[in-house]
């Protein structure tokens, strides 16, 4: 492969966008398209703007997709002008949304029939992660097809690691999931527990950042507790929608979820009260209004 690659990205919102702009930036030809305004960063590059999913696969070698979610990737794969109509044999289809894993099996055989390959990569670092490039990466599909794509993921990450077969990487996502919604959700109770006892939230969380209580959560999500700062960041909406494939996907392998579903209503109660758009830290707020407290109020 040359040094410049003939790259497309679809999708260029929160994540996408610095993304692509890694891509760009790295002196690589990049062919974008998105339903929302084109980011400065690439506004000013040389990225190529198309005017559908179509033109994009045609003109590049190697396809990313960054949307929402199943339905989104669906019709940016296979809808009106979508990718497939566009691919010719030998091309390279990488979803990093973060979606089904049963659909992604599916989109992938759809494509391999095409004689093109498909990894689905999704990510976890949030917008943080995604302007710093320093994502971590789960990958699944075949060994050469990563080794083909690793130098473009090296770019946007840095924890990347190959899980297994196509709909591995997701799995590995929905894992990741679980385990930062119940991260936040204990940091939560753990701030509000000390804040309604009458300490002050923001020394507990420094003093519990030096124990076997630290984690990445308490240092990012922690902060924006206490400093009430909820603008995403990474949306409650999002959240929901990932745990909503942990625990279809329980439910089909009979597994059984507890604090999952816990997560995830307390995610609905953000929801209905109009925080689909908060950072995914504002979790906080629903244990908040049971506890008829919030974190910084003087006990």
């Amino acid at each position: 492969m040359s040094n410049q690659l003939k790259l497309g990205f679809i999708g260029l919102g929160i994540m996408g966008g610095p993304m692509a702009g890694h891509l760009a930036n790295a002196g690589h030809e990049v062919f974008i398209n998105t339903r929302s305004k084109v980011p400065e960063v690439l506004v000013a590059s040389s990225a190529v703007k198309c005017t559908s999913h179509q033109e994009v696969a045609s003109k590049a070698d190697i396809i990313f997709i960054m949307v929402p979610d199943t339905p989104g990737v669906e019709k940016v794969l296979f809808g009106d002008k979508g990718v497939a109509s566009g691919l010719s044999k030998g091309k390279i289809v990488v979803d990093m949304s973060s979606i089904s894993p049963i659909a992604t099996k599916e989109f992938a055989q759809k494509i391999n029939a095409l004689g093109c390959d498909y990894l689905d990569a999704p990510v976890s670092g949030g917008e943080l992660g995604a302007k710093n490039a320093t994502l971590s990466i789960m990958v699944g599909g075949d060994e050469k097809v990563f080794e083909k794509v690793k130098p473009i993921f090296d770019l946007m990450g840095k924890n990347i690691n190959l899980v297994g077969g196509n709909g591995d990487g997701q799995t590995a996502k929905v894992a990741n999931q679980i385990i930062v919604a119940l991260n936040i959700e204990a940091v939560a109770e753990a701030l509000l527990f000390a804040s309604r006892a009458g300490a002050d939230p923001a020394k507990v969380r420094q003093a519990l950042m030096g124990g076997f209580a630290s984690s990445k959560i308490l240092e990012v999500h922690g902060e924006r507790m206490v400093k009430r700062t909820f603008d995403p960041g990474f949306r409650i909406e999002l959240h929901q929608k990932d745990l909503n494939l942990a625990l279809s996907s329980a439910r089909a392998l009979g597994v059984s979820l507890p604090n999952t579903a816990t997560a995830q209503e307390l995610f609905n109660s953000c929801a209905a009260h109009g925080g689909k758009a908060w950072d995914h830290s504002a979790m906080v707020r629903a244990l908040e209004k049971l506890a008829n407290f919030e974190i910084g109020q003087k006990a």
